[in-house]
């Protein structure tokens, strides 16, 4: 029986012992840790947790520290330094540039250029314009003749008129601001007239470097840039390249009296839509000669001299030929052109124009008057920011007696006509009799268009209605635009679009005194239809922005008031 007990005891004893070392499972070995480590330190569960903790450390250490050895190679895996990538960024307009590569380099041979004087009207028929003959030599090697070229450069900056000269946009500034298919049609067959009639010199005649210049601006306006423009970037590019040609390397001077101001005007809005770096360098060295040659009183006289007039000792400043260094300064404001004394010279300038104002509104010609020249005056003093001065609001008001046609040229073709089949022994000037005819027949305030380039004073008056806007604007535009449209002459399916495509072009032609006709008439006429997107209005909000503001120090104790927010 004893014996049957013990064997009894045994196999308890056994069977504990089996339980002490069973495997259990995880789950009741985790109610064993967390039970037991809620428990006395002195009992014996808690004893138990600490085992069974003990135990589970091996594994968890096996599990937890490769992935703490991964997680670290991966954290400093990313602080190595890498090789920087440069990526090449293009600023775009709305369109696209295309095929910049694909300009073929220009070559032409070396030519000598004559001076033919631009005849520019005046107020004064008296007056002799002396014609400029410089004696410095031109530079006998041209420019590398790819100078005009888009440069395809990691970054392209947007041009200063961008955002109105693009066809994204041309389109909505024309019904902005009064335009229509019609003027745009009639603006595109000029610019295949100019296309058609350049020059193999990349030119066009008479006075060549003041017409390229007018050409050149005029399909600036229109948005057509070398290596963008298919149809007429070409052309465009051939004309700056004879512009840089015949300038003087050394001294930057351009032949020609008015001539130098206006291709300066041309060079310096040319490098504000290419920002090519040579357009930039000729554009430069003319403007330095204009800054130079500006009067102490604020004005300019023939050939940009810069001393007082021989026989009076005081300066002669000429409205007109002040017109198109002050047009040439704002351009090379706009384009960022950075020339020593260029701001100065633009408030400095607006002294000059005063000083050449009548007090009941009106600009003369040397001195205060109220002729064709009102309209310089008043479109320069709004582009350098005086556009509130009295002069200016005085001024707008005179001109707002003027009708812009070209009715009145057809007129005296025709009254010439019947002048030449009368007896010419009695009219030996038929061209004289037949405006002395009409004159007597319009407005006393239009007699002076007969006698001088109307379209020279409506090419500046319709920028200064266009910017001061309202009615003044309005009234005047829809007059315009359809005398200009119906005075174009046509010559149809008289050239090829870059389509291959038969294209009408068109001209203009005045009967009056002081033009370089057709190319300056043509010009001028298309220059005022592309008004409604050449510029913004100087008072609009978007132009303030677009444009920096003039610091307004002064320049002595007499200086103008500069009108920053309307620049």
């Amino acid at each position: 029986m004893s014996s049957n007990v013990d064997m009894n005891e045994v196999d308890t004893h056994l069977a504990e012992i089996a339980r002490m070392y069973a495997n259990d499972s995880l789950a009741v070995r985790m109610k064993v840790l967390f039970t037991g480590i809620k428990a006395p330190r002195q009992s014996k569960a808690y004893k138990l947790a600490m085992i069974e903790l003990q135990r589970l450390s091996a594994p968890v250490a096996a599990i937890m520290l490769p992935m703490l050895a991964v997680g670290l190679l991966i954290v400093m895996s990313s602080g190595v330094s890498i090789e920087d990538r440069i990526i090449e960024t293009q600023v775009l307009e709305a369109e696209e540039l295309k095929d910049l590569d694909k300009i073929e380099e220009f070559q032409k041979p070396e030519e000598q250029i004559q001076d033919i004087d631009v005849d520019i009207p005046i107020d004064s028929p008296d007056v002799d314009v002396q014609a400029d003959a410089p004696d410095q030599p031109m530079s006998p090697q041209p420019q590398a003749f790819d100078a005009v070229m888009m440069v395809k450069s990691p970054v392209i900056l947007k041009n200063i008129y961008g955002s109105t000269r693009n066809t994204g946009t041309r389109g909505a500034q024309l019904v902005r601001f009064g335009g229509d298919k019609q003027t745009e049609e009639a603006v595109l067959r000029a610019l295949r007239w100019l296309k058609k009639n350049q020059n193999k010199d990349g030119s066009w005649s008479n006075a060549k470097v003041a017409m390229t210049g007018l050409a050149v601006l005029t399909f600036l306006s229109h948005g057509e840039k070398p290596g963008e423009s298919v149809e007429f970037g070409p052309t465009v590019q051939a004309a700056l390249e004879f512009l840089m040609r015949v300038q003087n390397k050394t001294t930057g001077r351009l032949p020609g009296n008015y001539d130098h101001p206006i291709a300066s005007y041309a060079l310096c809005e040319a490098y504000g839509m290419t920002l090519n770096p040579n357009v930039k360098v000729a554009a430069e060295k003319s403007l330095e000669l204009i800054i130079k040659g500006q009067h102490p009183t604020g004005g300019w006289t023939y050939n940009m001299d810069p001393n007082p007039d021989k026989e009076t000792g005081k300066y002669r400043d000429d409205t007109s030929y002040m017109g198109w260094c002050a047009q040439a300064l704002k351009a090379a404001y706009l384009a960022r052109l950075h020339v020593d004394g260029l701001d100065k010279a633009m408030k400095l300038s607006i002294k000059g124009f005063k000083a050449n104002a009548h007090p009941a509104g009106g600009f003369g010609y040397t001195s205060p008057g109220r002729g064709g020249l009102t309209s310089v005056g008043t479109l320069c003093m709004q582009l350098l920011g005086a556009s509130n001065e009295p002069e200016v609001k005085k001024s707008l008001e005179l001109i707002g007696t003027w009708k812009p046609t070209f009715s009145c040229y057809t007129r005296i073709a025709e009254e010439i006509k019947k002048v030449r089949k009368e007896d010419l022994k009695e009219n030996d000037n038929p061209l004289g009799y037949a405006k002395r005819k009409l004159a007597a027949q319009i407005n006393p305030d239009e007699r002076m268009f007969f006698t001088a380039s109307a379209q020279y004073y409506f090419y500046y008056a319709t920028q200064c209605k266009f910017h001061e806007g309202g009615k003044h604007w309005e009234g005047w535009n829809k007059i315009m635009k359809s005398n200009y449209v119906k005075a174009q002459q046509i010559e149809n399916n008289a050239i090829k679009d870059a389509k291959g495509i038969d294209r009408d072009i068109g001209w203009w032609t005045n009967v009056d005194a002081h033009s370089d006709r057709p190319v300056m008439d043509t010009c001028l006429a298309a220059l005022q239809l592309m008004v409604y997107y050449r510029y913004l209005p100087t008072t609009s909000k978007e132009a303030v922005q677009v444009e920096e503001e003039l610091t307004a120090t002064s320049v002595d104790a007499e200086d103008i008031k500069v009108d920053t927010g309307n620049l």
